[in-house]
């Protein structure tokens, strides 16, 4: 466990940063910090907390916070190290060992440096100390007056230790190393003499005298402009020994006394410092070289970077033009940050106006920058003067604009919430191009300034080994090629998943890419092994979900509920319990959050790894049986419109939940293709309703699927029929049972697995029988009688059939009864009963009219019917009858009924155009099986 002050503030465990919530609890925990072991009272805390006079509730406020924060260290087992928030009287004290805070490890680590007499010794103990700094002490704490007080103490100390340790490099020789080090803090802290003055003498002893002397004059004018004074001794000091060249000993000699504190200085010759601003010095001109470069804000070069070309050249392509907004969208994780820093880097010549960057923190813990501070930012970099930015964020961003308007800019606007965050810094001259990233689509900025979009994917297979590669090394990667593309597949090519297996893998050398692979397969442990310390997919969706409105942030939870792997709005409803509008306009709003991809005008998905946070999230109990009744009643919606007329093949459950809204389907067709894109989400359906035990549920979905499964037959559906069987059984629904027996059975004796069909199928009628179902037990006869046929039994299966269309035509099922004769049609032609064929077939073509016999009952007849009218000698008759069967079968897509009429055809009059299509027909049907 680690406390951390230099920094955001924030308490670090194995497990990950603690959620310290708000400002004011920071603040708070850093008071504490600030005082480790010490009684706090509570009228500091409130200080603290408050500019002005605390609120009347303010006690009671600090309690909340005090409980949180103990409630945090309880969770994450402080006692172990010894850590406890204990109240003493008015006053709290934060009980701990004081190694664990990185401010007193800061401390003492610059003390024992101080004290090393080899300068190699203080160098590293140096930088170990400056490493343990994150940014700016005290970040995301309120910017109360003790807490900036001590801030700005911390930011002295770690000043001073810079100093120090340029001192320790230069008694090493090494000054160039000492002027980068200085350089970075004195371009910080351009105010700051002494900084200024230890960077002059690290250039004149690295023999970059003109440098020291550029600086001189640099800080010269600041310090007029800003404070209206002149140097002081040390920095006119620095600049005398520029002047007059001393050689590198005598300034090594005299800067090290300084900086060490290893006694006093030599005495020097007193320069007079140059004259104030008016009555400027004549200096040599510069050289090109030396003149001070364009502002450069960007975050360094990314490292491990591959692939996106596509991407590299859409942003390409977006920046040109006068004045463009590129906008740069995609989900978290997916490398839009470092696509335009490195797109940035690689085409910094295009831009001698400078870079600008800012990161606008929109999906962060710490809070978002004002406008202000950001323009100020970038002013400063601009080169105006602290005291002339204006206070006014609009004033400032009308300056902005101004000072940019003659320039050739690039201004990156990182990590953008909203368009209005990013409107008052466009910089909006003809030759600046602005490149802004973002989570969510900012469809905004796009109508009101032109923004072109440049949306980021996930990486392809080959750019994700690539990236595995830059981490794990080639070798290891081309060693395990197939583990490196399943590993990319489980990260979903996201890169920040990637580059965590990758940092995890590194970690573990003797691990094997495969290893990490099973692990991953394991979803229950996916997102968890996705994390490592302040970095993860969890932590940067959870900064997403953060910023959803309420309604959305609703629905994307209960989308983690949902068995499979598409939504329409109506399912989407049924989950969270809304109606389809709503549900449709939640949908969009994540979907411009990128935390859904819509597929289809009214189909949504989620990558794998949303899918899995979102399944994290607290949705109740109630969501899966809700979207399972709606796909109940759904199906029976498309068995209605696929099947006009024919009789439902089951009652809605007792508990059943009426959804708010319900998808029609306007005819068979529709339905159809309903049933052929939702096939795998509703197995999906009803393997989750079997695993929870909804039964009732399991053997409804896949029974209202038999449309389809009657069109595509030889499509693998008996381990579906199987679980639906196992489902009716433990619902003791024998009318379900007998069904499910007849039309798994049915699908079994066409895979030509007839002996285990017969099993089923004896069983199904008695069973029909006694639930009193006189037309699932006529389907069940029907079925029998085509695992009767196969096995050499046409009379038995010619009497089941009889008897079937007698029971259907007794209760007035016409579909059933046409069902039967046309099998009963089959039976008579497979025994040479032409005669019998034929007038079986003609009474069932007559049943209804030809735009109410569904398409393939038609088809099936017409073929029966043409066959016995070839077979009696009417062979014209026949082939018109025929044809007529292959060409609605083609039409419609009924592939097994275009074979038979073909194959019929084919037998009276062989034909080469008849045998192509045959042969179609035939491999698609293959195709499918």
């Amino acid at each position: 466990m680690e406390f951390r002050l230099l920094g955001a503030v924030s308490v670090a465990t194995e497990v990950g940063v603690l959620p310290l919530g708000p400002a004011k609890r920071r603040s708070l925990l850093a008071a504490l910090l600030l005082r480790p072991n010490h009684p706090v009272p509570v009228d500091r805390l409130a200080a603290a907390l408050w500019d002005d006079e605390p609120p009347p509730r303010s006690r009671g406020v600090i309690q909340g916070h005090v409980s949180r924060l103990r409630v945090l260290l309880n969770g994450a087992d402080a006692e172990m190290f010894g850590v406890e928030l204990v109240t003493q009287g008015t006053a709290y004290v934060l009980r701990m060992p004081e190694s664990l805070l990185d401010a007193h490890r800061f401390e003492e680590l610059v003390t024992l440096a101080r004290g090393q007499r080899a300068p190699a010794d203080a160098v590293a103990m140096y930088q170990e100390a400056l490493s343990l700094w994150q940014g700016p002490a005290l970040t995301g704490a309120y910017p109360s007056q003790p807490l900036q007080a001590a801030a700005q103490a911390l930011e002295e100390l770690r000043l001073a230790s810079v100093e120090s340790l340029a001192g320790a490099w230069s008694r090493m020789g090494e000054h160039a190393r000492a002027a980068a080090v200085l350089r970075a803090e004195a371009g910080v802290h351009p105010l700051r003499e002494s900084l200024s003055a230890a960077l002059m003498r690290a250039l004149q002893r690295a023999g970059r005298r003109t440098e020291a002397l550029d600086w001189f004059h640099r800080t010269r004018r600041l310090l007029a402009d800003e404070l209206g004074v002149d140097p002081g001794r040390e920095l006119a000091d620095a600049y005398a020994m520029a002047l007059r060249g001393a050689d590198a000993s005598e300034e090594a000699e005299q800067g090290d006394g300084r900086q060490a504190g290893r006694g006093p200085a030599r005495a020097t010759v007193t320069v007079a410092p140059p004259p104030p601003a008016a009555a400027p010095v004549a200096v040599p001109a510069q050289s090109p070289a030396t003149l001070p470069a364009a502002i450069d804000l960007l975050p360094r070069m990314p490292r491990g970077f591959h692939g996106r070309a596509a991407e590299l050249t859409a942003l390409s392509r977006a920046a040109a033009g006068e004045a463009p907004v590129c906008l740069v969208t995609g989900p978290a994780g997916v490398g839009k940050t470092a696509l335009v820093t490195h797109w940035a880097h690689r085409n910094r010549d295009q831009f001698p106006g400078g870079l600008l960057y800012t990161d606008l923190r929109g999906f962060s813990d710490t809070g978002e920058p004002t406008l202000l501070e950001v323009l100020r930012e970038f002013l400063l970099g601009l080169g105006v003067p602290p005291r002339r930015i204006p206070e006014s964020a609009s004033a400032a961003s009308a300056l902005f604009r101004s000072l940019c308007a003659d320039r050739q800019l690039l201004v990156v606007l990182d990590n953008a919430r909203a368009s209005e965050q990013v409107r008052d810094l466009l910089p909006g001259g003809a030759r600046c191009v602005t490149v802004v990233t973002s989570r969510y689509r900012l469809r905004g900025l796009i109508a009101s300034d032109a923004a072109r979009p440049v949306p980021v994917d996930v990486l392809e297979p080959d750019d994700s080994a690539a990236l595995l590669a830059a981490v794990l090394g080639t070798e290891r990667v081309l060693a395990e090629e197939v583990a490196a593309r399943r590993l990319a597949e489980l990260c979903g090519g996201l890169p920040l998943a990637l580059r965590v297996a990758a940092a995890r893998l590194a970690d573990q050398p003797q691990s094997s890419l495969g290893a990490m692979g099973d692990e991953l397969a394991d979803e229950s442990r996916r997102l968890s092994l996705l994390d490592v310390e302040d970095t993860g997919v969890r932590a940067a969706l959870r900064l997403t979900v953060r910023r959803l409105p309420a309604s959305a942030a609703h629905q994307f939870a209960h989308l983690g509920r949902h068995p499979g792997r598409y939504v329409d709005r109506y399912m989407a409803a049924a989950l969270a319990g809304t109606d389809p509008a709503a549900a449709e306009a939640a949908l969009d709003t994540l979907a411009a959050a990128h935390l859904v991809v819509r597929a289809a005008p009214d189909r949504w998905t989620l990558h794998d790894l949303v899918r899995l946070y979102a399944r994290g999230l607290d949705a109740g109990s109630d969501a899966l049986v809700r979207v399972l009744d709606h796909t109940v009643v759904t199906v029976l919606a498309a068995a209605d419109a696929a099947e006009p007329g024919d009789e439902s093949c089951f009652t809605l459950p007792a508990d059943f939940r009426a959804p708010r809204g319900t998808r029609t389907f306007a005819d068979r067709e529709q339905a159809m293709a309903w049933y052929a894109a939702e096939r795998e989400d509703l197995t999906l359906a009803a393997t989750a309703a079997d695993a929870a035990g909804l039964h009732g549920r399991t053997w409804r979905i896949v029974l209202g699927m038999w449309p389809q499964i009657v069109w595509r037959v030889r499509d693998g559906w008996t381990p579906l029929l199987t679980t639906a069987l196992g489902a009716a059984r433990a619902d003791a629904d024998p009318r379900a049972e007998a069904r499910v027996l007849a039309l798994l059975g049915w699908v079994l004796t066409e895979e030509g697995r007839v002996g285990e069909a017969l099993v089923h199928l004896e069983a199904a009628p008695p069973l029909a029988a006694r639930a009193d179902d006189p037309r699932g037990e006529a389907t069940a006869l029907i079925n029998l009688s085509l695992a009767q046929a196969a096995l050499g039994s046409p009379e038995d299966a010619a009497e089941g059939c009889a008897q079937a269309a007698a029971l259907a035509h007794g209760v007035g099922d016409r579909s059933t009864e046409r069902l039967a004769l046309s099998h009963l049609a089959r039976h008579h032609l497979d025994a040479g009963q032409w005669r019998a064929a034929h007038d079986t077939a003609l009474t069932a073509l007559g049943l209804d009219s030809p735009a109410d016999t569904p398409v393939a009952a038609r088809v099936l007849l017409l073929t029966s019917l043409g066959e016995a009218m070839v077979a009696m000698a009417d062979e014209p008759g026949g082939i018109r009858r025929l044809e007529a069967a292959a060409r609605e079968a083609e039409a419609c897509g009924f592939d097994d009924g275009a074979v038979r009429a073909l194959a019929a055809l084919l037998r009276v009059s062989p034909d080469a155009g008849l045998q192509a299509r045959h042969d179609a027909a035939t491999a698609r049907l293959t195709a499918r099986t």
